[in-house]
C-alpha cells in the first residue's frame, strides 16, 4: 500500500495547499482513499503507461526557442486537481460575467467607444495597443459576439483566494490537452472517477460545434464548418488536428480555402465548396495578406473583405487583442461596474502599468518582490521574476522598461498555490494554475466543468507554462 506517500507529504510554507490544510481536505478525501489501495509497483506502471500513451499518441506542444528541438511531449501528471462543486460554481459565476463584460467593451471600442468618452479606460492606451484593429471599426459582427472561446487564467494566493492572471481571448490554446488529461484518467483510474462523481469534460467539442454550427445558421441551410490552421509547425497543431476530428469538420489551411465576390470557398477533389464558418487558430496579423501582413502565407487573400461583408463568420473575432492586452486588465473590474453595474466577483491581480511614472517608480524600487511582464507577450516569454533574477537581468530589464514603458506592467509575486504530484516516486507538491475554457455562443456562455490545471514541474517554480518547464493535470469537479 502507498500510504507512506501521504505520510512524507510535506506542504510549502507559507502556500496555500490545495489537498492538505494540516488533514486531507474533504474533496480530496474519497480520491486519497481509493488511492491509498494502490501498491508503488501498480502507481510505477500506471506513471509509465501515461507518458507511452502521451509518446505514442503524440501529444506534443512545440517550443520554438529550443535549440535540442522542436516538438516535445506535453508533461502529464497522474495525480488529478479536485475541486469541490460549490466552488467551481463560484469560479463559473465570475467568469461569465468577465467575459459579458470583456465582450461589450469589445463591441463598444470598435463602435460608439462610451467607455472612452467618459474616461474610463484612457484613449491613449487602446489607440497605442498594437492588437486594436482600426480595420475592424464599425465592422458588425454577428451575434454582437467578439469572444466565442476564452481561457481565462486563475491562479490561488496564500489564502486560497482565487485570482485571474489574464484573459485569453484571441486564439486561446490547451482545450485538447484537458480533453486527453480526462481519457488517461480513465485510463490509469477506470474505477476511481466514477466512485468520486467527477463531472465530465468529453462533452466541449460536441458544444463547440454546436455553437459554430448556430453561428452560421443565417448563412445556410446547413452551415459548413472549417477549422483553419497555420500547419503542422505551428505549436498547437496537435489541438488542432483533435478538435477538427473530434468535431467532424475539415482542417484547412489558408491555400485550401479561396474568397470569390467576397464568398469564401474550400476546395475540394468535387470542386469549390462554400464556407460559412471558420474556427480560426491563425493570428489577426496573418489571417488576410491583402489587408494585414503581405508576407503572410498563412492567411486567405480576400478574407477580411468577406467578413465585412457578413457573408462569412470568423470565430475568434478579429481584433479581441485589445481586450487581453496586460495593460488593458487593469480595467476590467471598472468595465464590469461600467458595464453591467456589478462588484466584480473574481478578483485580479494589483497591476502597476509602466507608462505612469509613480508606478513605474515603485516597480523599480520593490522590483525583487514582483513579476514585471510585456503587455502583449505569452507563453511565459519576455517575463521578469524579480526574486529569481541576477542583479544584471534586473539592471537590462530596467533599460527596457525606461526605453519603451507602454510595452510593461508589473505584479506583485503571487505564491501560487500547490497540489501533490506524483514526482520520482513520491508525492510532491508543486504550483499550478487553472484555465477553464467559456463557449459564447447564441444561446449564451457555457462553461466546461473543469479546465486544464497547469503545474510548474520543476522545484521552486512559480512558471507554469509548457514553454518554460510546465506540464499539466486532469481536473476533477467533484459533487
Amino acid at each position: 500500500m502507498i500510504d507512506h506517500l501521504l505520510d512524507s507529504y510535506k506542504p510549502i510554507d507559507g502556500v496555500y495547499d490545495e489537498m492538505m490544510n494540516g488533514v486531507i481536505r474533504q474533496h480530496y478525501k474519497k480520491f486519497v482513499s481509493s488511492f491509498g489501495k494502490l501498491d508503488v509497483n501498480s502507481m510505477e506502471l500506471r506513471n509509465e503507461m501515461a507518458k507511452k500513451l502521451f509518446m505514442t499518441q503524440g501529444i506534443t506542444f512545440t517550443v520554438y526557442s529550443d535549440g535540442e528541438g522542436i516538438e516535445k511531449i506535453f508533461p502529464f501528471d497522474m495525480i488529478p486537481r479536485i475541486i469541490e462543486a460549490a466552488e467551481w460554481e463560484y469560479i463559473e459565476s465570475g467568469i461569465r460575467q468577465r467575459l459579458k463584460a470583456l465582450n461589450i467593451f469589445l463591441k463598444d471600442i470598435y463602435h460608439q467607444q462610451f467607455i472612452l468618452k467618459d474616461g474610463i479606460v484612457p484613449s491613449s492606451l487602446i489607440f497605442s495597443c498594437p492588437n486594436y484593429l482600426r480595420e475592424m471599426v464599425n465592422v458588425n459582427v454577428p451575434f454582437d459576439i467578439y469572444t466565442h472561446i476564452s481561457g481565462i487564467d486563475l491562479i490561488r494566493d496564500y489564502d486560497g483566494t482565487y485570482y485571474v492572471l489574464e484573459d485569453n481571448l484571441r486564439t486561446p490554446s490547451g482545450v485538447s490537452y484537458m480533453l486527453e488529461n480526462r481519457k488517461m484518467s480513465y485510463r490509469i483510474f477506470p474505477n476511481i472517477l466514477p466512485e468520486n462523481k467527477v463531472r465530465q469534460v468529453a462533452h466541449y467539442p460536441d458544444i463547440l460545434v454546436k455553437n459554430l454550427v448556430s453561428l452560421g445558421a443565417h448563412l445556410s441551410t446547413r452551415p459548413t464548418v472549417v477549422l483553419l490552421t497555420p500547419g503542422i509547425f505551428n505549436s498547437a497543431y496537435f489541438e488542432h488536428t483533435t478538435l477538427a476530428r473530434l468535431m467532424g469538420i475539415e482542417l484547412v489551411e489558408g491555400r485550401d480555402l479561396v474568397v470569390q465576390n467576397h464568398i469564401v470557398y474550400m476546395r475540394t477533389t468535387k470542386g469549390l465548396k462554400k464556407v460559412d464558418v471558420i474556427y480560426r487558430r491563425v493570428d489577426d496579423d496573418f489571417i488576410d495578406p491583402l489587408v494585414f501582413r503581405s508576407d503572410s502565407l498563412l492567411g486567405v487573400p480576400g478574407l477580411y473583405h468577406a467578413y465585412r461583408k457578413g457573408t462569412v463568420n470568423i470565430v475568434n473575432a478579429m481584433g479581441n487583442g485589445v481586450a487581453d492586452d496586460k495593460a488593458i486588465y487593469t480595467y476590467v473590474p471598472d468595465m464590469i461596474r461600467y458595464y453591467l453595474n456589478e462588484e466584480p466577483i473574481l478578483k485580479s491581480v494589483p497591476t502597476y502599468r509602466m507608462e505612469n511614472e509613480e508606478q513605474r517608480k515603485y516597480t523599480v524600487q520593490n522590483i525583487r518582490n514582483m513579476v514585471v511582464k510585456k503587455t502583449n507577450e505569452s507563453g511565459g516569454y519576455g517575463m521578469l521574476i524579480g526574486d529569481n533574477a541576477s542583479d544584471q537581468e534586473i539592471a537590462e530589464y530596467i533599460c527596457e522598461i525606461e526605453k519603451n514603458p507602454r510595452q510593461f506592467i508589473s505584479q506583485p509575486i503571487i505564491k501560487l498555490s500547490a497540489a501533490p504530484c506524483y514526482i520520482d516516486g513520491k508525492l510532491q507538491p508543486r504550483r499550478v494554475d487553472l484555465r477553464p475554457f467559456a463557449l459564447y455562443g447564441p444561446d449564451g456562455i457555457k462553461i466546461v466543468p473543469g479546465g486544464l490545471t497547469r503545474v510548474a514541474l520543476k522545484d521552486g517554480s512559480i512558471v507554469v507554462n509548457s514553454s518554460q518547464g510546465g506540464g499539466s493535470k486532469d481536473t476533477w469537479i467533484v459533487d
